[in-house]
């Protein structure tokens, strides 16, 4: 089952679950104890967590990594390794739902939303291909250097998904399916956020003109 699916089907879970409640309250066999309000709030919660992480916006990118390091010996000349990266990446942006604060009103049909996390990075596949690796006579290429290159790397396309348009994408698009959830139950969502976290999610809620630079590749020998 997709994320999307997923998430449709616990939320109308949940608004249904508090519609029945708030129905059997207010019209049901008084011949048996109420639930206290506190615990019908968690019951619906519970239902709604259980989602955990919803993927929204998927996104692809290449990235050209240059690695140099210089070893000066003895300050009369410098050893360089150098390794050029190409890096290729399957990003998906989405929200980890354990991480709202929800509190539902029966009566008003209300959902309130306290706190909305932000949109991060649930998964990253990663590609790379090394080109023109260079060691030095002494300044050679070891394991825990590839390693550390590679991680490098990864943090870089890390940073550059964060800054595309991924996150307002999906920001926006978890927020319109929740609204229009809520509307198919006659239900509605409120937001009562605080104001650092209304100014977090402002961040994700408008397009950012791109800067974008293209940097020239130098001749290309891949490693056999």
């Amino acid at each position: 089952m997709e994320f999307s699916t997923l998430l449709s089907f616990i939320l109308l879970l949940g608004l249904g679950a508090g519609g029945g409640i708030w129905f059997y309250n207010n019209f049901g066999s008084g011949s048996r104890q109420k639930p206290e309000p506190t615990k019908e709030a968690s019951v619906l919660i519970d239902r709604i967590e259980k989602v955990f992480k919803v993927v929204m916006a998927e996104g692809y990118f290449t990235e050209i990594y240059n690695y140099q390091h210089d070893l000066d010996i003895w300050h009369l000349f410098k050893d360089k390794k150098k390794a050029l990266i190409i890096a290729k990446a399957k990003v998906l942006v989405g929200f980890d739902f354990s991480k709202v604060r929800w509190r539902v009103e029966g009566e008003s049909r209300q959902l309130v939303v306290e706190y909305f996390p932000a949109p991060e990075i649930l998964s990253m596949d990663t590609e790379y291909k090394f080109y023109d690796i260079e060691s030095g006579w002494i300044n050679r290429f070891k394991t825990d250097d590839l390693t550390n290159i590679l991680s490098e790397a990864k943090e870089v396309m890390n940073e550059k998904a964060m800054e595309s348009d991924l996150p307002r994408i999906a920001n926006n698009q978890i927020q319109l399916m929740m609204y229009q959830l809520a509307a198919s139950m006659n239900w509605k969502v409120e937001m009562q956020l605080s104001e650092s976290n209304q100014k977090m999610l402002e961040l994700y809620s408008a397009y950012r003109d791109l800067d974008v630079e293209v940097e020239s590749l130098p001749p290309l020998k891949e490693k056999g």
